[in-house]
């Protein structure tokens, strides 16, 4: 081996065993616009994400009494008094709150930006929940299977939009899954052993769609800033569209993706988690554009798209993930 090709490999050799070391040392890495952060607790796994306006990002913990913040570049840890179980639902309201689903408490809570915690009872002897939303007047809203129902949280009272009550079309057994809030003061869910998208007015009034593909599993749910309503097939491998009146379904590249969960950016584009393809996805203006993230062993299942145009990412192996805007809109 010549000189130039030893002295070569040396600095090549440096740089991969200093990527891995800073990494190690951090707990971050960085790569082709991705910065992943490690969480310091090695038994955290990272579920829901959600980015409030002053670019603080939330995320719930499985089994875990803590709620997480990303603030200025540091991990926080905040007790809220019980295990968590499936904490799927999270949502960040205009003044900085993170909402958020407590199964085990049977209950709906709220954590301030001062880390006080506030909770508000169900009053049913067990609870298996889905997705949060709060829509734009802070009104928060979440899927309830237990009680087939897409429930409004507002000024401290619950109210329920029960199935097999609001119209003969939807069955009684339909629990809702996915739940988002419009610009326009509806929220959308998605109702999967149904088939059907529901749509709650403002005034209350309730109206289901039944999606083209039948058994698709339908999933996540988001509408964009235009009124498109975004939703995910996970079993059919696709990402839907319903927007005047009509349904548009995309196939995912990546064979079973694993398709986790769904948020709209800014900018109009629908992202998506891809949980078995180690993937990030992007819907604009019709194409699907897949981001390999830099862990092959990467398990992304929460996302969230920040006021910038930034997209997060939570691991379910420990870590938390950015892209970077510039990229995210490249390509």
């Amino acid at each position: 081996m010549s000189g130039r090709a030893w002295l070569a490999l040396v600095i090549m050799v440096g740089l991969v065993t200093g990527s891995v070391l800073f990494i190690w040392l951090t707990g971050r890495s960085n790569a082709g616009g991705f910065e992943e952060i490690r969480l310091p607790n090695r038994t955290d796994m990272p579920v829901a994400i959600a980015a409030a306006r002053d670019g603080t990002v939330w995320f719930t913990l499985e089994s875990s009494d803590v709620i997480g913040r990303l603030r200025n570049g540091q991990i926080e840890r905040i007790p809220k008094g019980a295990q968590s179980i499936e904490p799927l639902g999270l949502a960040v309201d205009v003044e900085g709150r993170a909402w958020y689903t407590e199964a085990p408490k049977q209950s709906i809570s709220r954590a301030s930006p001062d880390g006080a915690i506030a909770s508000f009872g169900l009053s049913t002897p067990v609870a298996r929940l889905g997705r949060l939303t709060v829509g734009p007047d802070n009104t928060v809203w979440f899927a309830e299977p237990t009680v087939m129902s897409v429930t409004r949280l507002r000024d401290g009272r619950f109210t329920r939009y029960v199935m097999g009550t609001l119209t003969a079309k939807i069955p009684a057994d339909a629990a809702p899954f996915g739940v988002a809030s419009a610009p326009d003061g509806a929220v959308w869910a998605t109702l999967p052993s149904a088939d059907q998208l529901l749509r709650i007015a403002p005034d209350g009034n309730t109206t289901a769609f039944d999606v083209p593909t039948r058994r698709s599993g339908l999933g996540d749910i988001a509408v964009a800033p235009n009124g498109a309503v975004y939703f995910l097939e996970m079993t059919g491998n696709n990402i839907g569209r319903f927007v005047g009146g009509r349904f548009e379904e995309f196939a995912v590249p990546t064979p079973r993706a694993g398709l986790t969960a769904l948020a709209v950016a800014p900018d109009g584009a629908a992202w998506f988690t891809e949980l078995r393809g180690h993937r990030l996805g992007r819907l604009r203006d019709g194409t699907i554009t897949e981001f390999e993230l830099p862990r092959p062993d990467a398990r992304p299942f929460g996302i969230t798209v920040d006021g910038a145009n930034n997209v997060w990412y939570s691991d379910l192996s420990g870590w938390l993930g950015r892209l970077d805007a510039g990229r995210a809109r490249g390509r």
